[in-house]
């Protein structure tokens, strides 16, 4: 493919409260040569006046291919202050490489309220796509091209909600606007313009195709093969532990966590070392690093938290559970063989089963268990027992968060493997042979793939489950967000199977 590619251009007038309002879209097709790349649309209206708007990525079809888009809108109460027809170029920046999509050095054009204007590379366009799936969206329109060469008859969507299992046909229908003149012919652009609507209800995915009639034949957009698809709000997991207030320059410290929750849109925060002051036992709810944190969002979430033992002297440490989304129910237990709060090896696990839009009830356990030879074995097997009692048949996944306080590959994390009962979903996401070979085949001396994993911190999800991990990653480390704590942080995103 060439580098770079328009694929169509949208300019629309529309007047709202006596003023006059011009949209203009520009929709770029990039060969994805490198991660830091830019786009730049050069363009002009009919004052002569050069312009630069800056591309954004959209998404990717396939992995040498790139989808980008810019926007730009003009409002004016005189027709005058509008770009109204305008001229414009395409510039694509990569690898101290600058590639032009320039029309062969004649400029393309675009003439006011034109609507949609597609290029022969691609006669049939899906326009206006998204990936994500809205909230409470129940009905999606599907917005179809077609340039006059087709000779459409009949354009059909072929969509899907549960990876083909079952598969659904939408026709689409004639719109007798855009491109069309008032007798419902074609301009001089040759642009037909169809929609169709998708009724997915409560569905959280939504895959589809598109199947263009003529005559004929018969032509296809699936998206280079890869169809397009659209999906819900992945649920994200961040797993962290607070380091008991022993950080210097705490309080900033707590701000950058509550940021990043804002700026990375976490949804359930599962925390460990969480910390008040002692205060005889008697605690201080207004130094709980959770409560603080959760006071510094940009809207607070709903919060469990409980302690176990007396932490370096001074505070009351234990675990917390922060969701945006609702917490059904809740829970806290040793795990431990010991209560004592005067002993370290005490530990407490809280429970939240949180309602997922979209997915379900997920059980979520905030773990900081003891070290292998501090009694690891028999917390964890507690935990099981406790988590499988919550295990109840309408429960989407059980995912156990925290800091296990074992090594990967150690004694430990093999009572883990062994249990066969829950699996390393870090793991699972960014190194899927080394999972197949330690939680599905079991190879023999398997510790000797995690040589170099020095891992304690982990979300363990129950085996079955209807989720599936999408992807893995650290936080707060020097190059993200700074360090806050003696432990980085792990986020993790989950979607439906």
């Amino acid at each position: 493919m060439k580098k770079i590619q328009l694929l169509y251009v949208i300019n629309e007038r529309s007047k709202k409260n006596e003023l006059i309002q011009q949209d203009l879209t520009f929709f770029v097709l990039l060969e994805n040569v490198a991660y830091a790349k830019k786009l730049d649309i050069v363009w002009a209206g009919e004052d002569g006046v050069w312009h630069t708007s800056p591309g954004m990525y959209h998404s990717s079809p396939e992995k040498d291919k790139d989808y980008w888009f810019a926007k730009a809108t003009f409002v004016s109460n005189s027709d005058e202050a509008l770009p109204g027809n305008i001229e414009f170029s395409l510039c694509y920046r990569v690898l101290e490489n600058e590639y032009w999509d320039n029309n062969h050095g004649l400029n393309y054009s675009s003439r006011s309220n034109a609507g949609i204007q597609i290029f022969k590379h691609h006669p049939l366009l899906n326009i206006g796509f998204d990936k994500s799936l809205h909230v409470d969206k129940r009905v999606i329109p599907i917005t179809i091209a077609a340039t006059q060469s087709l000779c459409a008859e009949k354009i059909t969507i072929h969509w899907t909600t549960d990876d083909w299992k079952h598969s659904h046909v939408t026709r689409c229908h004639l719109m007798r606007s855009g491109t069309l003149d008032r007798e419902g012919k074609p301009t001089q652009d040759g642009v037909q313009v169809w929609k169709g609507l998708l009724v997915i209800g409560h569905a959280f995915r939504l895959e589809y195709c598109i199947c263009c009639e003529s005559a004929d034949q018969v032509s296809w957009d699936n998206n280079f093969g890869h169809n397009y698809t659209a999906s819900r709000k992945a649920l994200k997991v961040l797993i962290l532990n607070l380091h008991c207030y022993q950080e210097d320059n705490q309080d900033h410290k707590l701000s950058q966590i509550a940021r990043a929750i804002n700026e990375l849109d976490i949804d359930v925060v599962c925390l460990q070392e969480v910390a008040e002051l002692w205060n005889e036992g008697k605690g201080d709810w207004e130094s709980n690093s959770a409560k603080i944190i959760n006071d510094r969002l940009a809207a607070p979430y709903h919060l469990q938290t409980d302690w176990s033992h007396l932490g370096f002297d001074q505070y009351r440490e234990g675990v917390a559970v922060l969701s945006r989304y609702p917490i059904e129910k809740h829970d806290s237990r040793y795990v431990s063989n010991t209560d004592d709060p005067y002993n370290i090896n005490a530990r407490k696990v809280v429970m939240a089963q949180v309602s997922v839009p979209y997915i379900g009830l997920i059980n979520f356990f905030s773990c900081h268990l003891s070290w292998w030879q501090d009694g690891f074995s028999e917390q964890f097997e507690n935990l099981l027992q406790w988590a499988n009692s919550k295990n109840t048949w309408h429960i989407k996944g059980t995912l156990l968060c925290g800091d296990f306080n074992i090594k990967a590959g150690s004694r430990g994390y093999e009572q883990v493997v062994d249990s066969n009962k829950y699996s390393d979903q870090f793991l699972a996401v960014n190194s899927p042979p080394v999972y197949q070979k330690i939680f599905v085949d079991k190879r023999p001396h398997w510790q000797r793939y995690l040589a170099d994993d020095h891992r304690i911190d982990y979300i363990f999800m129950k085996k079955p489950s209807e989720l599936k991990v999408t992807s893995g990653r650290q936080l707060f480390t020097e190059q993200d967000y700074g360090s806050v704590s003696d432990h980085c942080g792990y986020l993790m995103t989950f979607e439906p199977k």
